[in-house]
């Protein structure tokens, strides 16, 4: 928000600019135990939408990347866990979701290619979803409808 807030006066100056945030299919659906980041993501999917709308007139347009697995060490080197016996059962089947994502996870030259087309296609469009795993998860959700695909993934951490 910040870095926005900085150069807003610059692209007003010049009439025109373009701002892309990396955000995450999980900004458009919510999976057990990252409350967190969903929120963060959900939060910039919605103040980009809101500020597209504020920024249009000065020609200024904003976008998001939405990707899902990408082959990193994400899950590993970076993943802070703090494991706790109340979710045992559904941080096993978690951890479990997590590898088999990983391995159908797209490279980051997939997802740039993704941050390419929205830099220069030139469309009226703020949000590119990046990655078949992304394509397929939010397809599935359009398919049978928000709380069906709600469902749908709360039965796969049932006990």
């Amino acid at each position: 928000m910040r870095v926005t807030q900085a150069f807003i006066p610059h692209f007003k100056a010049q009439k025109s600019g373009l701002f892309i945030s990396t955000t995450s299919i999980g900004g458009f659906m919510g999976f057990p135990l990252h409350s967190m980041y969903h929120a963060t993501k959900f939060a910039l999917e919605g103040w980009s939408e809101s500020m597209s709308f504020e920024l249009k007139k000065f020609g200024i347009s904003i976008k998001t990347v939405a990707p899902g697995g990408i082959a990193t060490d994400f899950a590993s080197r970076s993943l802070d866990v703090n494991r706790t016996s109340d979710y045992q059962d559904i941080e096993d089947k978690l951890f479990e979701q997590m590898g088999l994502m990983m391995q159908n996870a797209s490279t980051a030259e997939q997802i740039a290619q993704v941050v390419y087309e929205a830099a220069t296609d030139n469309k009226d469009q703020i949000r590119y979803l990046a990655g078949e795993d992304a394509h397929a998860l939010y397809e599935r959700r359009l398919q049978i409808g928000k709380e069906a695909f709600r469902q749908e993934i709360a039965k796969q951490f049932e006990a």
